[in-house]
C-alpha cells in the first residue's frame, strides 16, 4: 500500500479523495459525506449477507461463462476474508442513506474489489483487474442484491441465534415446571385470587407460550427463502444470464445450510418485502410473550416481605443506592424493556413495509437493520434471562403454603353442593369476620365438618387427579 495519506477513487460522478488506509471507494465516501446521520450502522450481518452473494454471484458467473475463472477466484478470495471478519471496519455507512441499500451495496464491492486487486499485486483504486461494477456487481442489481441480503441476514439471525435461545429458555422454564408439578399454590385472575394451581403448571403456560413462537418463527422463515436475486433493476433480470438467480441461491444454501430458492416471481419480492414483515412481526409476537414471561415472574417475587414473594430470585447486584439489602428483578426488567423497543421497531417496519411504491421498495436498510436487530436483542436478552434468572429461581414454599390456607376461593368447589349462593356467603362471611373458610362454613352451619375437609381440598382442585 502507498505511503500517501489519500488515494484517487472514481465513480460515475468524478474522483474522491480516499484515506490510503482504506479499503473503499468512491460511492462509499460519497455516501459517509452525504448520510451522517444518526449511530446506526448497517449491521454486519447485513454486510455479511451482502458478502456472500458477491461470492455466490461470481462462482455462478463463473459457471455461466460470464466471468473467467481468475477474476472469480479473486472475488471468491476477498469474500472470504470479509466473512473471516478481517475488514469489519471497512463497513461504516448508516443506516439513513439511499431507500435502496445502493450505497452499501457498493461498499462491499468496492471493499471486495480493492482487496482483489491487492491480491492480485495491481493499485488500489485502478478498478484492474477487478472492477467493483463490471465484475463483483456483475449480473446484479442494488434492486435484486439489497433484498436479497436483508432476507439472508435476517434468515441465519432467526434460524441460527434466535430460534435456539428460545429452545434454551423454553427448556430451562419446563425444567422448572418439573421441578415445581406437585406445589400448589393460589392461581390469580384479574389481580385477585383464584382457584389453586400448581406453582409447575403456572410455569408451563411460558414454556407453552415459547413452543407457539417456535412454530412461527419457523413458518416466518419459509417466506424469507424466496430471494430477490436474479431480478435485477426491477424483476425483468435484465443483464443476468438465465439460471443466474437460481445458481446463486443455490450457493447461498451450500454456504448457509438454508434453503434459499430464488423466487419464481421476482416482481412480488422485489415490489414488496412482506416477509420481512411477516418475519418482524414473528418478533413482535415473540417479544410480546417475553414481556408477559418477565412481568409475571417479576409480580411474583416481588417482595420479599411485602409481596407476593412466591418466587425467589437470583441477587446478581445491588439493587439501590441508597436502600442496603435492597435486590431488584433486574434481568425482568431488561427483557421487558428490549421486548417494548422490538414491539417499537416492529411499528416502524410495518410502515416501510407498507410503504412499497410501484416497483420497489425504499425502506429496504431500515427494515434489515429493525429486524436483524430486534433478533439480536431477543436473543441475548433471552440468554442472559435464562442464565441469571430462570435457572436460579427458587419456589417459596412456605409462603405460598400460607397463601393456599388463607385463600376464600377455595370454597369454589362447595358451590356444587350447597349452591352458588351459599358459598358465596361463607367466602363473604370468612373475609368479613376474620375467619378461615372451615371456621365459617361451620359457623354458618352451611356444611359439616367432614364434608368440608372431604370436598374443599386444594390439591383436588388442580385438575391433575
Amino acid at each position: 500500500m502507498s505511503s500517501a495519506k489519500t488515494r484517487r477513487e472514481t465513480d460515475s460522478i468524478g474522483a474522491v479523495e480516499v484515506a490510503a488506509d482504506k479499503y473503499w471507494g468512491a460511492q462509499t465516501e460519497r455516501s459517509l459525506h452525504h448520510f451522517a446521520i444518526g449511530h446506526e450502522i448497517i449491521s454486519l450481518e447485513v454486510v455479511h449477507a451482502l458478502t456472500l452473494i458477491k461470492k455466490a454471484a461470481a462462482r455462478a458467473n463463473a459457471d455461466l461463462g460470464k466471468l473467467d475463472k481468475e477474476r472469480a477466484n479473486l472475488i471468491v478470495a476477498a469474500a472470504d476474508e470479509v466473512l473471516g471478519g478481517k475488514f469489519d471496519d471497512q463497513f461504516p455507512l448508516h443506516v439513513w442513506m439511499t431507500g435502496s441499500g445502493t450505497q452499501s451495496n457498493m461498499n462491499v464491492n468496492e471493499v471486495i474489489s480493492n482487496r482483489a486487486i491487492e491480491m492480485a499485486g495491481g493499485v488500489m483504486g485502478s478498478k484492474e483487474p477487478v472492477h467493483p461494477n463490471d465484475h463483483v456487481n456483475m449480473s446484479q442489481s442494488s434492486n435484486d442484491v439489497f433484498p436479497t441480503a436483508i432476507n439472508v441476514a435476517s434468515a441465519r439471525m432467526i434460524a441460527g441465534l434466535l430460534i435456539p435461545a428460545v429452545r434454551t429458555l423454553r427448556d430451562a422454564l419446563d425444567e422448572k415446571a418439573d421441578a415445581w408439578a406437585d406445589i400448589v399454590k393460589i392461581g390469580r385472575t384479574h389481580m385477585q385470587d383464584a382457584v389453586p394451581m400448581t406453582l409447575g403448571q403456572e410455569v408451563s403456560g411460558y414454556a407453552g407460550m415459547l413452543d407457539d413462537n417456535i412454530e412461527r418463527l419457523e413458518f416466518a422463515l419459509r417466506g424469507l427463502m424466496k430471494l430477490a436475486i436474479g431480478g435485477t433493476a426491477l424483476g425483468t433480470g435484465v443483464n443476468a444470464p438465465k439460471g443466474f438467480g437460481d445458481k446463486v441461491a443455490e450457493y447461498l444454501s451450500k454456504d448457509t445450510g438454508l434453503p434459499f430458492v430464488s423466487a419464481k416471481n421476482k416482481f412480488t419480492v422485489m415490489g414488496a418485502h412482506d416477509a420481512m414483515v411477516m418475519a418482524s412481526g414473528c418478533l413482535r409476537t415473540l417479544a410480546v410473550s417475553l414481556y408477559k414471561i418477565a412481568n409475571d415472574i417479576r409480580l411474583l417475587s416481588c417482595g420479599p416481605r411485602a409481596g407476593f414473594a412466591e418466587i425467589e430470585l437470583p441477587a446478581n447486584e445491588p439493587g439501590s443506592s441508597i436502600m442496603p439489602g435492597k435486590v431488584n428483578p433486574t434481568q425482568c426488567e431488561a427483557l421487558a424493556m428490549l421486548s417494548a423497543q422490538v414491539m417499537g421497531l416492529d411499528v416502524a417496519t410495518g410502515f416501510a413495509g407498507a410503504g412499497g411504491m410501484l416497483e420497489m421498495n425504499v425502506y429496504k436498510p431500515m427494515m434489515g437493520y429493525n429486524v436483524v436487530e430486534s433478533a439480536r436483542m431477543l436473543a441475548d436478552g433471552m440468554h442472559a434471562f435464562t442464565v441469571f434468572a430462570v435457572k436460579g429461581m427458587k419456589a417459596n414454599e412456605a409462603r405460598i403454603a400460607r397463601f393456599v390456607e388463607e385463600s376464600l376461593m377455595l370454597v369454589t368447589p362447595l358451590a356444587p353442593v350447597i349452591g352458588y349462593d351459599k358459598a358465596s356467603e361463607i367466602a363473604h362471611h370468612a373475609h368479613h369476620h376474620g375467619l378461615t373458610l372451615r371456621e365459617a362454613a361451620l359457623e354458618l352451619g352451611h356444611v359439616s365438618a367432614e364434608e368440608f375437609d372431604r370436598i374443599v381440598v386444594p390439591a383436588n382442585m388442580t385438575g391433575r387427579n
